[in-house]
């Protein structure tokens, strides 16, 4: 069971190739955009829905700093959603060579609602028989 103290990550492993996404390829000079780092994490899939992260509203913010770290805010559909993990995993895959450091700050508030699916989003899962 959930508990407020896990991370929803901790409740399921999922099985990742091994790639040391600590150690960037190569150092970044130049910090990258909120829209272009955005636009990267569009790669990123939401498993479950097969719709990005991006356009599900599940990213809250970025912020990058004058190092080219990058924080983002982002929540997920569910607190117990079982992929965090892989969600971690691409998140980092793609932002990788685009900023020296990525963290994920997990946040819960506001919740997340299907109104947070932008118009792109909505057709999407229209796509694939979701009728919103």
């Amino acid at each position: 069971m959930y508990t407020p103290e896990q991370r929803p990550s901790d409740l399921v492993k999922d099985e990742l190739p091994e790639v040391d996404l600590a150690q960037p390829t190569a150092q970044v000079s130049a910090a990258p955009t909120e829209d272009e780092i955005l636009e990267a994490m569009k790669d990123v899939v939401d498993p479950e829905l097969m719709v990005n992260v991006v356009d599900l509203g599940l990213v809250y913010g970025v912020q990058v700093d004058e190092h080219a770290n990058a924080t983002i805010d982002m929540t997920l559909t569910s607190p117990t959603c079982p992929l965090t993990d892989k969600i971690e995993y691409d998140t980092k895959y793609v932002l990788d060579g685009l900023v020296n450091s990525v963290t994920i700050n997990w946040v819960w508030l506001p919740p997340w609602t299907l109104e947070a699916i932008t118009e792109d989003g909505r057709e999407q899962l229209r796509a694939i028989g979701y009728n919103l």
